[in-house]
């Protein structure tokens, strides 16, 4: 016996009689449990080989894109005051239309870069970068709810638990670096709609579920949680207790059925050991020059500064090999005083989201980097409370840069009013099946078996991508 099961009258308790599982474990040296954990240390030994399911993997075809960049606009931003310029519809200020009356944007959209594309002028520094921008126009969802359209965005499905698209990129390519997260969400203003289910994994292994972080804070014990051990002793005897730790969950796990949940958490005590040193290092701008600083706005003050610090955190995660980030922004949800609100809103972005295309291309990053920027849905094209506009889930625009993506062009059209995509229509599903295709994969074929079904991301829609704006 190595523990003393009960406590009997007239005995002291020998601490020498009491044991941990660990201790229990390191003890036994004959018997099933040594065969299962021999058979551990070597399963173990083989995955450290391989690099374990984040292992470097290859696509199914040379791809245009590395990684990937996911800008999202929280709250359905409005396609007519940012991206899509209608001219008719300032023509018909106040005509009624249904069961309200039009609004024109309060915007100009003058001619940018050698291209002359067009967009709204609340976007001035990102204006200077339109030559590698793409912008698609025609974009369109199935429901013009929040929380919904949200959760279709980022997983494809808003019914069922779906993986996320960082999820299917991470499961498609792997990592590049086994001691960062390969999928990182951020998001300076909380959770959003649906919450983590955002970037969840669903019925996939955890390894491949995004890592939130909180990018407003500055000190690594605070964007990560306990990233700084409390251990007391070397990494060495560390990483001793923690590959004692694994093969003890390991041999907990095979008695149970399969549990993704039990996966995760076994995944982050192996990650969490390896962050220690990297995650500090990538999240740390305390480095970062001053005129690196400036580019993003990262010098200045409020809502512009902490996008900054956003955007500079995502640069510096892709940089080290983190295949999929994302970088949240609210506030979009505007039903009225879309004037002020939108300006606002950009003035936070304008810089940081410029300063982020401008230094990926300096560093020779922008050209196999895909930056992939959407929101939910639409604007509508008459007014909603005072000088708002309400929810439109048949038109929005999303825009790509970088990744092998034709530069300074618009795809696809909406109507004269902006109401509805008419012009090379891009569903959510055609999008996702966009951003696959630039990592190099056939959406059709990149398949997770799961209940006796394959699932893919762009589920049984029949999804293609657009290649006509690839370079």
């Amino acid at each position: 016996m190595f523990w003393n099961c009960g406590n009997h009258p007239g005995m002291e308790l020998n601490p020498n009689l009491y044991a941990t599982r660990r201790d229990f474990l390191n003890r036994m040296g004959t018997g099933f449990g040594a065969l299962a954990l021999a058979g551990l240390m070597a399963d173990q030994a083989k995955g450290q080989a391989s690099g374990g399911l984040l292992a470097p993997k290859q696509p199914h075809y040379p791809g245009t894109a590395k990684r990937v960049c996911h800008i999202y606009f929280s709250g359905a931003q409005s396609h007519i005051d940012t991206w899509d310029p209608k001219p008719e519809l300032a023509k018909a200020d106040g005509k009624s239309a249904g069961r309200g009356k039009l609004l024109p944007s309060p915007f100009e959209f003058p001619k940018s870069g050698k291209s002359g594309l067009e967009i709204s002028e609340i976007w001035t520094e990102l204006s200077k970068c339109v030559d590698d921008m793409c912008i698609i126009r025609s974009s369109w969802t199935d429901v013009p709810a929040h929380e919904e359209a949200t959760k279709i965005m980022t997983t494809g499905d808003f019914r069922l638990p779906k993986p996320s698209i960082g999820a299917w990129v991470t499961y498609g390519l792997g990592s590049d670096n086994q001691n960062l997260p390969a999928f990182v969400a951020m998001n300076p203003r909380g959770f959003p709609s649906a919450g983590n289910a955002n970037w969840q994994s669903a019925f996939m292994p955890g390894a491949f579920q995004g890592t939130y972080v909180d990018p407003t804070n500055t000190r690594i014990e605070q964007i990560i949680e306990n990233i700084k051990s409390q251990f007391i002793g070397s990494s060495a005897e560390q990483r001793q207790q923690l590959d004692l730790l694994s093969k003890i969950n390991e041999i907990h796990k095979q008695k149970r059925q399969s549990e993704g949940q039990l996966d995760a958490r076994i995944q982050s005590f192996e990650l969490a050991y390896r962050m220690q040193t990297d995650a500090t290092e990538a999240f740390d701008m305390s480095k970062e020059p001053d005129h690196i600083l400036k580019l993003y706005g990262a010098d200045g003050m409020g809502e512009q500064a902490v996008q900054a610090r956003q955007f500079i955190i995502a640069r510096r995660l892709l940089e080290r090999g983190v295949k999929f980030v994302q970088c949240w922004n609210g506030g979009w949800d505007h039903h009225n005083g879309i004037a002020t609100a939108a300006r606002g809103r950009a003035a936070a972005l304008d810089k940081p989201m410029a300063g982020f295309l401008q230094d990926l291309k300096q560093r020779g990053l922008l050209k196999d980097t895909l930056v992939a920027a959407s929101t939910e849905f639409g604007r509508s094209s008459t007014e909603d409370g005072p000088g708002g506009r309400t929810h439109n889930a048949k038109a929005f625009a999303s825009w790509l840069a970088g990744g092998g993506v034709k530069g300074g062009i618009s795809y696809g059209a909406t109507d004269e009013l902006g109401s509805a995509a008419v012009e090379n229509k891009v569903h959510v599903h055609e999008f996702h099946s966009t951003i696959l295709h630039a990592l190099g994969f056939d959406s059709e074929k990149l398949t997770f078996r799961s209940g006796g079904r394959d699932f893919r991301l762009t589920d049984v829609s029949g999804a293609q991508p657009v290649k006509s704006i690839f370079a």
